[in-house]
């Protein structure tokens, strides 16, 4: 019944602001369709001919199914592409995704384009259920109609695959689905994505593709206690995904660690950037997705992304120029720095201010830290150590995990290594999760911050924090 509330309240507000009592009571009429929390079934038809679509917009749909990076959350470690049954951790519980290929009995074989596309715009399966936004309807709205067609078509062409996922069953009041229709009133705009007239066509292109099918604000942005995404001056302010850090996305061209242009562009094609780290947990799969984009998607996102939020992009680029040189001299004098030196420094200085026994502590623990590279870690990080024996050899001085905030990030890639990198060329990093325990990992990421971030205030060392992010399957 309080939803109802919320209906008549609204609509008693429309009316009030003018236009009639005919159009009010058309408005109501329209919000109560919306909001109605029971939607009905569409009927099931046969499933499209895939013969009906060109091979053109069967390309089209496969481009945007990779921007969409639609294959990551809809395939299961060792299971067929997109047949579903991921686990994906919410706050709220764990909701497993759906089987979305034209298999007719457990996938969307029997789906109308009508049906597929309430599901893309309002989060309403076929059979009338509201989908949790854990899939990201909320972003997917804004396609066009022209990409949501090739999309349907591409999906509809692939193999189907007969698998039931395991059933999402979240605790009260979560369970109760009706609900969302209250949640989409509040936080779910179905409109498509809308040019803004007062930037050019390369910056439009990448909105479209960030806030739309990209979907980046999903990760990247914080959320409320309701699990939605915060707007306005928290858009893409940095989040979380499956246990790792999403950095913040709207000051990639500000700061000590600024993007240009060119370093993102090259990010985001291969997953790599020699200032800033190698893409990792949940990223790596979503740069296979935009590596098959063509370069003028991936130039429009990075126009959109150093712009915001709502800087000029000519502006952007000048100061990400201009701190990307002082930074590179900054990182190199600090990755030819001899371990021992800055690594003692570091220590000293926290001595200055620490108790004797809290002095010693660390001394001790970054002593630890520092065998514990040099017999894991130095010969693939340290400069002029010897071959590369996995592909690139990221310098740490520069990569962004060290700099951050939080150490999670370093934390996930010392447990779970990278097995699948983000383009081969990259190799692959072996973990040291079953080789290393909390406390020598705790030892690491301590000694790791005092010697390449020396500028940075120490993290604390938290093995809890380590035992739990031990737990986190990570994409394969």
């Amino acid at each position: 019944g309080g939803w109802f509330l919320c209906i008549r309240a609204r609509g008693g507000a429309r009316r009030g602001g003018g236009g009639g009592r005919g159009g009010g009571a058309a408005s109501v009429a329209t919000l109560a369709t919306a909001l109605w929390p029971l939607k009905p079934a569409l009927p099931l038809t046969a499933g499209p001919d895939p013969s009906l679509y060109s091979a053109q917009a069967i390309e089209r749909g496969r481009l945007v199914a990779a921007a969409g990076d639609c294959v990551a959350c809809h395939t299961a470690p060792g299971g067929a592409r997109n047949a579903g049954g991921l686990a994906l951790e919410t706050p709220f519980g764990t909701i497993y995704s759906t089987n979305i290929t034209p298999d007719p009995q457990t996938g969307i074989g029997r789906w109308s384009f009508a049906a597929f596309e309430r599901a893309m715009r309002q989060g309403v399966h076929q059979d009338g259920r509201q989908l949790y936004p854990a899939f990201p309807y909320t972003a997917y709205a804004k396609l066009s109609d022209a990409d949501m067609q090739a999309l349907y078509g591409y999906l509809m062409s692939q193999p189907a695959v007969a698998a039931t996922p395991p059933r999402t069953e979240l605790g009260f009041p979560f369970n109760l689905r009706p609900l969302l229709a209250g949640w989409n009133l509040l936080f779910h705009d179905p409109k498509p994505f809308t040019p803004d007239p007062s930037q050019d066509a390369e910056w439009n292109r990448g909105a479209y593709l960030v806030e739309g099918v990209g979907h980046c604000a999903a990760c990247h942005s914080p959320r409320n206690a309701l699990g939605a995404e915060k707007g306005g001056l928290a858009y893409l302010a940095g989040g979380q995904a499956e246990g790792w850090n999403a950095p913040a996305l709207n000051q990639l061209a500000t700061g000590e660690r600024a993007w240009s242009d060119e370093e993102l562009f090259q990010y985001l094609r291969t997953g790599y950037s020699p200032r800033h780290g190698v893409a990792a947990g949940p990223m790596a799969p979503v740069i296979h997705g935009l590596a098959e984009l063509p370069a003028s998607d991936l130039k429009a996102i990075v126009t959109y992304l150093m712009a915001v939020p709502g800087r000029t992009p000519s502006a952007a680029r000048a100061t990400a120029t201009a701190t990307a040189t002082a930074s590179a001299a900054t990182s190199a004098s600090v990755v030819s720095a001899p371990a021992a030196t800055t690594a003692t420094a570091a220590a000293t200085n926290t001595a200055v201010s620490a108790p004797a026994a809290v002095s010693e502590a660390i001394t001790l623990r970054r002593a630890s830290g520092e065998r514990i590279y040099q017999n894991a870690c130095a010969v693939c990080h340290e400069a002029g150590s010897g071959p590369t024996l996995f592909g690139v050899k990221p310098l740490l001085g520069q990569n962004t995990n060290l700099h951050a905030a939080s150490p999670d990030n370093l934390i996930q890639v010392i447990l779970h290594g990278i097995q699948a990198p983000a383009d081969d060329a990259l190799g692959y990093m072996p973990s040291f999760g079953n080789s290393l325990d909390d406390r020598q990992i705790g030892d690491l990421i301590d000694y790791l911050r005092a010697r390449f971030a020396p500028e940075e205030e120490a993290w604390p060392v938290d093995t809890t924090t380590i035992g739990k992010l031990r737990q986190h399957a990570q994409p394969q």
